[in-house]
This record gives structure tokens, C-alpha cells and sequence, in this order.
């Protein structure tokens, strides 16, 4: 497999923008990840403010390789969706606009097949949302990147499959997947040409208590050497984004998980 491309989740530092820039490029990284929901606001972002922002990575070599977009509710629910579907598509504008062509968020409830009867007005309205936000994703040059973990590989593949060919992608989260107790090589499986963005996050299974638990990088039950040879399969050429979310020391830990990329 060629070198990896690798990406850090800006917001995963906790640190002021402009501050983790040279440390993130210091860990060997490609890439970026901005938030565009609590980091940088899209509608309030000026021609001017979005060229200082490609200026700043411009010094350090550095590439927007993914947006985030977290709305507080995903797109199978009815309340202000028009809200959440025009807010998502600044994102993706924005997006664009960095240079690159991922806005990820997790898009909803997506019922399994024995939920569907009872859950199918959520299921039509979660579908012509994605619908939407597909056709315009294709006249702006970015798309939806649906964020795996809260089902199974199989679910999110029934949802692309009712969705316009073209209309979303996959951000795959190996560590979110074995936290809700799903598996990451099904998923590749499963999805294999649709993922687009690939979050490099870790977990394990507690067992005795029945939950999940995110852990540093290599620590988990995720088998990345693994992972990567199943998606060299797909030809998979996009970024691995370094992501921590409950680090006791962030920049020690996502310089740590950068060197594990690095040694694949």
C-alpha cells in the first residue's frame, strides 16, 4: 500500500487553531480536519476569512482533508429539518471552498430491516433529506459523508442503495463501530467504494458491563494493518483522520497515533 495519508481532527487537540497548525505538522500529518459547527462558522465566514485560513495551512504544507458538521439531530427527524438541511449545505459550500469535497455527520436512526415497517416515516424522511442534500452536494462539489457506528455496515448499505447513485459517501469509524458492538471488516465489506473519508479511531468492548470504550490508537480491537488491506482492495486513496475524543493528554496521544499510521 502507498504511504498513508494522514489527517488530524483539528478539535481533537483542544487548542486555538492556529496553535496545533505547526504541531500537526510536526507529527508528519497531510491533513486537517476543521469543525464547522463549533471551530468555524460557514455562513459567517468571509472571502477574505476562508483565504487566511488556506494561507495558514499553506505554511505548514497542510491540506483541509475533511468538514465536520455535527447538527444536534439527524435527518429522520421532522422538527427544523429544513433548518438542518440548509445549515448542512453551507457546509458542504464551505467545504468546497477549503478544498475538499467530505462533510461528515451522522445522518440519523437507520432502522434495521425488522424496524422498518414501524419506523417508515422516519425512513422516507431520512431518504429524501439525503436526496437532497445529494443533488445539491453534486452542483456544489462536496458530499455528505454519513458517519458509521450507531449500525451495522449492512443498514448504512441499505440506506446508500435507496439513495440516487452518487448522492453520499461513508466516513468509516473503526473505533465507533466496535464501541455500539458492530464490526469494522463487515463494514468495509459492506460499503467498500462508498467510503470516502476513514476516521483513525480505536475501541474495545467491556464486556461485563456491555458498553463500549474508546481507547488510543492500537490499544483497541480494531485491526487497522488489516482494515488497510481491505480497503487497498477498493482502492481507497483518502485520508486516515487521527481522532480522539476523550484523551487525557491530546497531543501526546495523537502524536502517538500518527507514529502507529506511520508504521503500518
Amino acid at each position: 500500500m502507498p504511504d498513508l495519508n494522514i489527517g488530524v481532527q483539528v478539535a481533537s487537540l483542544r487548542m486555538p487553531f492556529k496553535k496545533a497548525l505547526p504541531k500537526i505538522a510536526e507529527m508528519g500529518a497531510r491533513g486537517v480536519e476543521l469543525d464547522a459547527r463549533y471551530m468555524f462558522n460557514p455562513r459567517e465566514m468571509s472571502d477574505t476569512a476562508m483565504r487566511q485560513i488556506r494561507k495558514w495551512l499553506d505554511d505548514f504544507n497542510l491540506k483541509v482533508c475533511a468538514v465536520s458538521f455535527r447538527t444536534r439531530r439527524g435527518y429522520d427527524v421532522a422538527d427544523d429539518l429544513q433548518s438542518r438541511i440548509e445549515a448542512t449545505k453551507s457546509a458542504m459550500r464551505f467545504a468546497y471552498a477549503m478544498g475538499t469535497n467530505v462533510v461528515i455527520n451522522q445522518v440519523g436512526q437507520v432502522p434495521s430491516e425488522e424496524e422498518m415497517e414501524s419506523e417508515e416515516g422516519r425512513w422516507s424522511t431520512l431518504v429524501q433529506a439525503l436526496t437532497d442534500l445529494g443533488n445539491y452536494g453534486q452542483r456544489v462539489g462536496a458530499w455528505l459523508a454519513m458517519e458509521t457506528g450507531t449500525e451495522s455496515g449492512e443498514d448504512l448499505a441499505r440506506l446508500i442503495q435507496a439513495l440516487p447513485e452518487g448522492s453520499i459517501s461513508v466516513n468509516l469509524d473503526p473505533g465507533n463501530l466496535i464501541i455500539n458492538g458492530f464490526s469494522p471488516d463487515e463494514a468495509v465489506q459492506q460499503l467498500g467504494h462508498q467510503i470516502g473519508h476513514v476516521h483513525a479511531k480505536d475501541g474495545v468492548r467491556d464486556l461485563a458491563q456491555g458498553r463500549g470504550l474508546e481507547v488510543p490508537l492500537g490499544r483497541g480491537t480494531a485491526d487497522f494493518p488489516n482494515l488497510l488491506a481491505r480497503l487497498e482492495e477498493h482502492n481507497y486513496r483518502g485520508y486516515f483522520t487521527i481522532e480522539r475524543e476523550n484523551a487525557s493528554d491530546p497531543l501526546h496521544e495523537i502524536s502517538l497515533a500518527a507514529q502507529f499510521l506511520s508504521n503500518i
